[in-house]
């Protein structure tokens, strides 16, 4: 019974049987057959179905307050289950990345969260972006970061900064002394590229398109470790997230950064994600504060 009261409240929430239950990953027949068995078990209406639209009745009002406080209860075991594992075990958090935030904005918080919380062990899981989501909604993760606004049931999403992607090149390059450059220069321009199916490299085949723009893609890459080494190598161009793009690198590979306008067209907004339930998860709940701090997003 007890089961089929949280997913009555899923229906509830969602106001519909159909997105209900895409959002529970089950048929709408079953999830019909669940509604019904409910009602036969308390023996009242639910819902009152006018067309294809569901009413909640009075009765169907006090079961899902009723279900509310029970999950209120269930989060309550969870962080006092969680609380009493961290006395017993090191805490421990499980960060889900797409490959872009792996190499230009994991490491950073990390260090950061580390600095306080030296004991946590901490654990990365990659993919791209669509698979990180429905990992942080099955809590096979603790908290995922990706590189965009993701609008999801039942999660939970923090923009954290706005980035966009730069032209880099040698600092012997023919296009480092042009007074600018414009985005038809790419047509043609030997260059080292993010590998086919990465949010970037998306981003770039649309812009690409939308220009109706061929570069001469020399090479085409996971690492923005490996790009930033052999665009100085093959004397090639690139084009990189800015956030990726510290001094550092730029001076050890002797690199320059040249800004495109049409380039701001690339902007997204990288972002944290989580479930409810990771707010009473103490090594996630602080390693988002963290976050939160450092990019200085207070929402």
């Amino acid at each position: 019974m007890f089961e089929n009261i949280d997913i009555f409240a899923v229906v509830v929430e969602m106001e519909s049987l159909n997105k209900a239950s895409h959002s529970l990953n089950i048929s709408q027949p079953a999830l019909s057959r669940k509604i019904m068995r409910l009602e036969e078990e308390l023996g009242i209406e639910l819902f009152r179905r006018k067309g294809k639209r569901l009413e909640i009745t009075r009765a169907g009002q006090i079961c899902y307050e009723y279900a509310l406080e029970q999950r209120t209860l269930e989060r309550k075991l969870q962080r006092s289950i969680e609380e009493f594992k961290t006395t017993v075990k090191p805490a421990s958090i499980i960060i889900g990345a797409s490959l872009t935030t792996l190499q230009s904005t994991l490491p950073d918080l990390i260090t950061i969260y580390a600095k306080d919380y030296p004991h946590t062990d901490i654990k990365a899981i990659t993919g791209k972006t669509h698979e990180i989501v429905p990992m942080v909604k099955e809590r096979k993760v603790d908290i995922g970061l990706v590189a965009s606004k993701i609008e999801h049931p039942g999660l939970q999403c923090i923009p954290l900064f706005d980035d966009r992607l730069c032209l880099v090149l040698p600092d012997n390059h023919s296009y480092v002394d042009k007074a600018s450059i414009e985005i038809t220069d790419l047509h043609g321009l030997p260059m080292i590229l993010f590998s086919r199916g990465t949010w970037y490299r998306i981003l770039m085949d649309e812009l690409f398109q939308r220009y109706s723009l061929q570069p001469d893609v020399k090479m085409e890459i996971d690492s923005f470790e490996a790009i930033i080494r052999l665009v100085s190598t093959c004397k090639t161009a690139t084009l990189l997230p800015e956030s990726y793009l510290r001094r550092h690198f730029l001076e050890e590979n002797e690199l320059v950064v040249r800004f495109i306008p049409a380039l701001d067209q690339t902007t997204r907004t990288t972002s944290l994600l989580y479930t409810e339930e990771a707010v009473h998860h103490p090594s996630a709940q602080r390693f988002i504060e963290k976050a939160k701090s450092h990019f200085n997003r207070n929402d």
